[in-house]
C-alpha cells in the first residue's frame, strides 16, 4: 500500500541561476549523519550547509553563517539536549527553518507533540532515500510533509485531547465559514494560488485568512493548522 502524504511554500537559495534547497543535519550518530550528508550531495538542487553532532554545535554553525538552511533534519536524542528543547529554541530564534525530525522514536504522542510544537514532518530513521527526498521537496513546496505513520499517530494522539471546546489560552473562539473553507483546502495540499482560484478570491485575501487562522488557533505554521484541524474534527483523512 502506498503511503499517502499531506503536504503544505518554500524559499530556497539561488546559486548560478539554479534554485537550491539549503539543508542542515544534527545527529550524534556519525555513520548515519555521514550517510545523510552523502545522500544530500547526490541530489541536484540540494546543498548541505550545516552538519552538526550536538545541539550546541548546530547553533554555533547557524550563528556563524554564511546562510541559514531551509530544512533541518533533526534527531530527537542528542548528547546535550533533546528534540523538544532544540525545536523550541529554533522556533524562537530561527522560525524560518523548517524542521523535519528523523528519529528512531515513533511514539504517537511524541510525534503529535513535535508537530504541534512546530516541526514540519516526522520520519523514521529506517525510511528509504526516496521518502526522505520527497519529504524535503514537499516541505519546501507546501510547508509540511505528513506520511501515513505521522497522520495515524496524530489522529490517535488527538483522541486524548479535549475536542469539545476550541480555545487559545483558555479563551473560546470560532472560525468563520470562509476560514474553515481555507483550512480545508490547506489540509488538502492546495497552495495559496490554488485556494484563491478555487474560492474566486485574491491570493492576498488567502494570505489574510491564513494569517487569521494562525493567530486564532495559536499555531506556529501550516503543519500546526493541519494538527488543529484533525484535533477538532475539521478535517478527516482516510488512512
Amino acid at each position: 500500500m502506498t503511503n499517502p502524504s499531506l503536504t503544505c511554500t518554500g524559499g530556497g537559495h539561488s546559486i548560478a541561476g539554479m534554485e537550491t534547497t539549503g539543508i542542515a543535519i544534527v545527529d550524534d550518530q556519525q555513520l548515519f549523519r555521514e550517510g545523510l550528508a552523502a545522500l544530500i550531495g547526490t541530489v541536484p538542487g540540494f546543498r548541505l550547509l550545516q552538519n552538526a553532532e550536538t545541539g550546541r554545535q548546530l547553533l554555533e554553525q547557524l550563528a556563524a553563517g554564511p546562510a541559514l538552511p531551509d530544512i533541518l533534519l533533526m534527531d530527537m536524542k542528542l548528547p546535550d539536549t533533546n528534540g523538544m528543547e532544540l525545536n523550541a529554541l529554533l522556533q524562537k530564534t530561527y522560525p524560518a527553518i523548517r524542521v523535519i525530525v528523523v528519529s528512531m522514536y515513533e511514539q504517537e504522542r511524541l510525534v503529535y507533540r513535535m508537530i504541534e510544537a512546530g516541526a514540519c514532518g516526522y520520519l523514521a530513521k529506517n525510511c528509504d532515500k526516496q521518502e526522505l527526498i520527497a519529504a524535503i521537496n514537499t516541505t519546501m513546496r507546501s510547508g509540511f510533509y505528513f506520511n501515513f505513520n505521522t497522520m495515524q499517530a496524530m489522529r490517535k494522539a488527538a483522541t486524548y485531547k479535549n475536542q469539545t471546546l476550541r480555545t487559545v489560552n483558555n479563551i473560546p473562539f470560532e472560525l468563520t465559514e470562509r476560514e474553515e473553507e481555507v483550512l480545508q483546502l490547506i489540509c488538502k495540499e492546495f497552495t495559496n494560488a490554488e485556494i484563491a482560484a478555487q474560492l474566486f478570491i485574491s491570493v492576498r485575501t488567502v494570505d489574510g485568512h491564513r494569517n487569521n487562522l494562525l493567530m486564532k488557533t495559536g499555531c506556529k505554521n501550516t503543519a500546526g493548522l493541519v494538527v488543529f484541524a484533525i484535533r477538532y474534527g475539521l478535517f478527516e483523512v482516510d488512512i
